[in-house]
């Protein structure tokens, strides 16, 4: 009895075809994968997508990324016919790490993240904590405001730039 993983599998479709011809390759591809015995977890469908360089003369690609626990005795067989089939233009299949899954679960539970993919449009961001300022820390910045917009003169000892207020 073998052990059953976790694997992702993502593929680029070639994105000049039709949508529905488009939905036919995905079902296609899922359909061969739960055959050969896997249980198909999810499938991120992410769109059109520009490619970073051309493959096979093409630029653009539609992303489809998924998710399936299977053993590992099956994944050759996977491989080879994403290999063979024409309208795929590139593939790859990584094992899922249970600790990386658990995160992407935790992200999803607290909210986030919504998609494992980026937006098409826009891309995600993770916003860095604010750095919190102390209340004497704000009066020292307030306090030292330039009175003046000249340019500062440097000591002639240290020098260092010395400000100079003027005279109202």
């Amino acid at each position: 009895m073998s052990i059953r993983k976790i694997y992702e599998t993502t593929f680029i479709v070639n994105a000049a075809l039709e949508d529905p011809d488009i939905e036919a390759i995905i079902t296609k591809v899922t359909n061969y994968i739960s055959n050969l015995g896997a249980d198909i977890l999810q499938i991120n469908k992410w769109g059109r997508r520009r490619l970073a360089y051309p493959i096979n003369k093409k630029y653009n690609g539609f992303y489809v990324h998924v998710i399936y626990d299977a053993s590992p005795s099956i994944i050759p067989l996977i491989e080879r016919y994403l290999v063979l089939d024409d309208t795929i233009l590139r593939h790859l299949t990584l094992a899922l790490p249970k600790k990386l899954r658990e995160y992407r679960l935790r992200a999803i539970a607290e909210g986030k993240a919504t998609e494992l993919a980026p937006q098409s449009s826009t891309q995600t961001s993770v916003e860095k904590p604010a750095e919190t300022v102390s209340s004497e820390e704000t009066t020292e910045m307030a306090s030292s405001e330039v009175v003046s917009e000249q340019p500062a003169e440097a000591d002639a000892t240290t020098g260092q730039e010395v400000k100079t207020e003027e005279a109202v």
